[in-house]
C-alpha cells in the first residue's frame, strides 16, 4: 500500500529565524512547547507570538522540575526547556492556529539534563556511531489501542471498580437498544478474537483512523495504513514508517496525543493500556528495528536463515539475553503483565524465529529484498516511554554483536501447541512488574555504556515503578478476591 505523507506546512528545520517569519507570516498566535516526562507522558505549556523569539532556542524557558514525575527535587526545581525547530508542525488539535515544538530538556547548571528521555536518545544515536558497528538504526513501532464509548474506573477505602463500554463490544449484542438509546441495536459486533480487518457495519471506526493518520502526518510522521486490530470493543492499529531512533520517538508521542484527542472529538475515549478487557486480545507495541552502515543494512544476508546475517543474530541474542531486564523498561506497567500470559498471541516465548508470532523476536517474511531485513521485537507494549524503550533495546542489540552472544536455534512452530515436555524447555518472560524491575536491578551495566543512561536513571526509574505503582497495586484488595474468598 502506498504511504500518505503530508509535511508539515511549517517548515521544519534549523533556521528558527525562518520558522519565525513563516509563523507570523501565517497567523499562527500561539506557540505550545511541549516536552516528555520520565514515564512517557508528553507535558507542555503555551506562550503568545509575542514571547516567541531567537533566543528561546537558545536559553531556552523555565518551569518547576520538581513538578515533573521523575524529574528534580524541591530544593534544585529550576529548569528549562529548549525548543527543537526540526520539530515544527502546526499542532491540529487546538482550535487556535497553534505551533507545536518538541523540546529538549536543560538544567541552568549542568546542560543537558541526565534524566531528559530525548537526551539519552541522542546519546543513544551517537554512541551507535562511536562504536563503529552501524552508523544509522531505524525503529517501527505498531501500536495497538482501543477506542471505547465511556470508560469508568474508581478505587476507595471500600470499593473498587472498573467500568467500559462499546457500542462494538460483543457484550452488547442481546442489548434491545443502541447505547445511547436513541435506536435499536443492529447487531454486528466483533466476536472475541475476530476483529482483525472486518469491513463496515462490523468496523464503526475507519472513519475515525483516518482522521487520525490524517493529523499524525502533520508532525511530519509518514502513515503507512491503519486497520482495525484482533479484539472485539474497538481495537485499533495505525501504521507508523520506520524512522530513525530519536524522531521516531517523537512520532511516537505524537501518534498518542492525536489519537486520545481525535478520540475525544468524537466522544469516546482511546487508551493504550495493554489489558483493557479480560478474555480478548491486549494491545501490543511490536517494534520493528534494523542496523545500517554506509547505507547496507547489516541485518540482510542471503545466505542465512530467513536471509538474516550473523551480525543481526548477534543482536537478537543481545535482545533475548537481556529481555528481563528489557521488560522493565518496554513492558513496565503492572497491566503489562496481564497481556504478557501464554496465549492470546502474547508473545512470552524468549525465542525467535521467521514468520511466527508466538515468539518473542520475529524476522517478518513479506518480503526478501535486502532492505527490508528486521527484526520485531514483540514484547513491548504502548504504555513505554519510546526514548528508553528504543534505546534499551538499542542497547541490548549492540551487547549481542560486541560479545557475539549466539540466539539459539530458531523455533519455526507454534509455541502454544508443543507437548509439554517441549514447552518446558523454553524460557518464558517474567510474570510481573516486580520480577523485571529485579531483573533491570541486577542486569543493567550494558545500557550504562558510554553514558547513554545513567545509574541515576536507573535508581530512579526503579525506585518510582516501585513506589509509586508496583507496592499501591500490591496493596490494594483485588475485585475478584472478594469472589473468591469472601465466603471463607
Amino acid at each position: 500500500m502506498a504511504g500518505l505523507e503530508l509535511a508539515s506546512p511549517a517548515p521544519q528545520g534549523s533556521d528558527p529565524a525562518k520558522l519565525i517569519e513563516w509563523c507570523r507570516a501565517n497567523g499562527i498566535q500561539i506557540v505550545d512547547l511541549k516536552f516528555v516526562d520520565l514515564l512517557g507522558t508528553w507535558q507542555h505549556f503555551s506562550i503568545p507570538m509575542g514571547e516567541f523569539n531567537e533566543a528561546l532556542f537558545k536559553d531556552g524557558s523555565g518551569f518547576d522540575g520538581s513538578s515533573i514525575r521523575g524529574f528534580q527535587h524541591i530544593q534544585e526545581s529550576d529548569m528549562l526547556v529548549v525548543p527543537d525547530p526540526a520539530t515544527a508542525a502546526v499542532d491540529p488539535v487546538f482550535s487556535i492556529p497553534t505551533l507545536s515544538l518538541v523540546c529538549d530538556i536543560r538544567d541552568p547548571d549542568k546542560g543537558d539534563y541526565s534524566r531528559d528521555p530525548r537526551y539519552i536518545a541522542r546519546k543513544a544515536e551517537a554512541y551507535l556511531k562511536k562504536s563503529g558497528i552501524a552508523d544509522t538504526s531505524y525503529w517501527g513501532p505498531e501500536l495497538e489501542f482501543f477506542i471505547f464509548d465511556s470508560a469508568r474506573f474508581d478505587q476507595t477505602t471500600n470499593s473498587s471498580y472498573y467500568f467500559i463500554e462499546s457500542e462494538e463490544g460483543v457484550w452488547n449484542s442481546g442489548n434491545e437498544k443502541s447505547l445511547d438509546g436513541k435506536g435499536l441495536n443492529l447487531a454486528f459486533k466483533p466476536r472475541h478474537k475476530e476483529g482483525y480487518f472486518p469491513v463496515p457495519p462490523l468496523d464503526t471506526q475507519t472513519d475515525i483512523r483516518s482522521e487520525m493518520i490524517l493529523k499524525i502526518a502533520t508532525f511530519g510522521a509518514y502513515m503507512e495504513k491503519h486497520h482495525h486490530e484482533v479484539a472485539t470493543a474497538g481495537q485499533a492499529e495505525l501504521g507508523l514508517r520506520y524512522n530513525t531512533l530519536k524522531t521516531q520517538g517523537d512520532h511516537v508521542m505524537a501518534y498518542k496525543y492525536v489519537v486520545k484527542n481525535v478520540a475525544r472529538a468524537h466522544g469516546k475515549v482511546a487508551t493504550f493500556m495493554p489489558k483493557p478487557l479480560f478474555g480478548d486480545n491486549g494491545s501490543g507495541m511490536h517494534v520493528h528495528q534494523s542496523l545500517w552502515k554506509a547505507g547496507k543494512n547489516l541485518f540482510s544476508d542471503p545466505k542465512g536463515y530467513a536471509g538474516f546475517s550473523q551480525t543481526g543474530l548477534h543482536y537478537i541474542g543481545g535482545l533475548l539475553k537481556h529481555a528481563p531486564a528489557l521488560l522493565a523498561l518496554v513492558a513496565p506497567t503492572t497491566n503489562s503483565y496481564r497481556r504478557l500470559v501464554p496465549g492470546y498471541e502474547a508473545p512470552v516465548n524468549l525465542v525467535y524465529s521467521q514468520r511466527n508470532r508466538s515468539a518473542a523476536a520475529r524476522i517478518p517474511m513479506y518480503y526478501n529484498s535486502e532492505v527490508s531485513k528486521r527484526v520485531e521485537f514483540r514484547c513491548p507494549d504502548p504504555t513505554c516511554n519510546p526514548y528508553l524503550a528504543f534505546s534499551a533495546m538499542l542497547m541490548a542489540g549492540l551487547d549481542g554483536i560486541i560479545n557475539k552472544i549466539d540466539p539459539g536455534e530458531p523455533y519455526d512452530v507454534d509455541l502454544y501447541d508443543l507437548p509439554p515436555e517441549e514447552a518446558a524447555k523454553i524460557k518464558q518472560v517474567p510474570g510481573s512488574l516486580g520480577e523485571v524491575l529485579d531483573a533491570l536491578e541486577a542486569d543493567h551495566a550494558f545500557l550504562l555504556r558510554g553514558d547513554v543512561f545513567t545509574q541515576d536513571v536507573i535508581d530512579t526509574w526503579i525506585k518510582f515503578k516501585r513506589e509509586r505503582e508496583l507496592d499501591p497495586v500490591r496493596l490494594r484488595p483485588h475485585p475478584y478476591e472478594f469472589h473468591l474468598y469472601f465466603d471463607a
